[in-house]
């Protein structure tokens, strides 16, 4: 409590100390201004001295009071596609756990993958991934700890507690390490890659869009690559001393007969998910060397009036509109109803407003132009030096920071780093993000590392030693599929920058 108070006066003495005693740009006070605000907010977000989402408004307040941003353009930060874009994604992802579909998908999948105890690892992290990539890894992590639990119970039964005692910290850890894996691969599956793609396009306006489908083909081997070596060193770990025992095959079956026939309700979500999906893949142009396939967008007189955000929220009235029953004794109820909608998490939503908000306000106050000549001493380095540091550095900051704020606090920094020495700002700016949702090895880095810690079969120091390998690994796949893939699907030529880097 004490040190809370600490940091709670800490944040606003350092933004005046740097406004009274600093003057980072003579010909525009509003430079050090802004940096004073970022600081002020690293702190509080850092230490969560406040509120996460309280600490977010302070660019509403403090942007017009001096005189960084007009307080209409810093209001705007809050409300545009990228947000959009996510209510719609939660608000269908709230209507699949509203009728249990999600659980049904889960456990299919737990079936498919088969009983082996290390088979039965690799089928929770599967499912979770999979479920994470469309809802939030926390209500995923949340939904599938039951499940693990009733697992290790059953096996415990058939076992014996002492021999499944070991097993189980690999299976919780595997449910915690899919969702954040898992939520790497979509543009909707963490609010992190939401506020990288729109920090990129405030940054560099000219810059061609990150389409669902772009960011897709990058992420996915990425995520695939990192889950498949994140399974095998939890089955080296956890599961060799169970390899010969023969498990009931009613395991997960007596689960998956409980939910029933799959309902009228279960089937409009799915058929409206799948929708949403193929909508977001093929809206734009996907250009696959000399082939491009055009996307439905063109369709339209002005296809660039249509984004991910339209698509979202239409599917997401849809379900407004669709009766949960055939029956006519239910006809009033809907698919989904303001009352589940009122689950949307509106502190995520302040989150990625702020960051857009900073975003704008480092460029608007020049801030960015001045990190970009303080950092210039590093053009000498290797682009493939400062991608390997980079990527390290924000996989074990995020250990102790929030992901999010991370981001938003490193992109603005790192899209500065990109133009003072001239390479594509998507060459750190990508990675990054990744970057910030590998966090293995403490229980505060991530929300679903809490959750699995919280069922007290997992100490601080099982989860640390194996995650600190895992989070090396990543460092390295990141950094190898930049170079590999990532200069193929976002074009990038680390001879020369691309000329929108320097339009304004």
């Amino acid at each position: 409590m004490k040190s809370r108070l600490i940091f709670t006066i800490l944040g606003p003495l350092v933004g005046v100390l740097l406004i009274l005693f600093f003057d980072f740009n003579t010909e525009r006070p509003e430079t050090t201004r802004m940096a004073a605000v970022a600081a002020w907010m690293a702190i509080w977000w850092m230490t969560e001295a406040v509120p996460l989402a309280v600490t977010a408004l302070l660019p509403i307040s403090l942007f017009p009071l001096l005189g960084i941003m007009n307080g209409k353009l810093v209001s705007s930060a809050y409300c545009n596609y990228i947000i959009f874009l996510f209510i719609g994604g939660i608000l269908v992802a709230l209507a699949m756990e509203r009728w249990n579909l999600h659980r049904r998908i889960a456990l299919r999948i737990l079936l498919f993958v088969g009983i082996q105890p290390s088979r039965i690892i690799l089928g929770f992290m599967l499912s979770t991934a999979f479920l994470s990539m469309w809802i939030s890894n926390t209500a995923t992590t949340m939904m599938m700890v039951p499940i693990g639990l009733a697992v290790v119970n059953s096996l415990e039964q058939q076992i014996g507690e002492k021999q499944i005692g070991k097993y189980s910290v690999g299976l919780f850890l595997g449910i915690a390490y899919g969702a954040s894996i898992g939520g790497v691969a979509t543009l909707v599956g963490t609010p992190t890659n939401l506020s990288f793609s729109r920090i990129f396009q405030i940054n560099f306006p000219q810059a061609p869009e990150i389409t669902f489908a772009s960011w897709l083909m990058f992420a996915l081997p990425v995520s695939a690559i990192v889950l498949v070596c994140s399974w095998w060193w939890l089955t080296h770990l956890f599961c060799r001393h169970l390899e010969t025992v023969q498990l009931n095959p009613s395991l997960f079956q007596n689960q998956y007969r409980q939910l029933g026939p799959m309902s009228w309700a279960e089937k409009v979500v799915l058929a409206d998910f799948i929708v949403l999906v193929l909508l977001w893949l093929f809206r734009s142009d996907i250009r696959l060397g000399s082939f491009t396939l055009y996307g439905w967008s063109n369709l339209f007189d002005q296809p660039y009036n249509l984004n991910d955000g339209t698509v979202a929220i239409t599917l997401a009235i849809i379900l407004f509109l669709i009766p949960a029953s055939l029956n006519k004794t239910t006809e009033n109820e809907r698919i989904l109803d303001w009352e589940t909608a009122t689950k949307i998490p509106w502190n995520i939503v302040l989150l990625l407003g702020s960051g857009f908000a900073i975003a704008s306000g480092f460029k608007s106050s020049g801030l960015s132009e001045w990190l970009g000549g303080r950092l210039s001493e590093v053009v000498g380095w290797h682009p493939v030096i400062l991608l390997g540091i980079t990527c390290l550095l924000v996989t074990f900051l995020t250990e102790l920071t929030s992901n999010v704020t991370t981001v938003e606090i490193l992109l603005p920094i790192l899209g500065a780093l990109a133009i003072a020495i001239k390479i594509h700002p998507l060459f750190l700016m990508v990675p990054a993000t990744i970057s910030c949702s590998f966090a293995f090895m403490l229980p505060v880095a991530t929300p679903p590392n809490a959750i699995v810690f919280a069922t007290n079969r997992i100490q601080t120091s099982e989860m640390a030693k194996v995650g600190i390998l895992l989070n090396l690994l990543c460092v390295f796949v990141v950094t190898i599929a930049t170079l590999v893939i990532g200069k193929i699907i976002f074009d990038m030529d680390l001879s020369q920058p691309p000329s929108w880097i320097f339009q304004k």
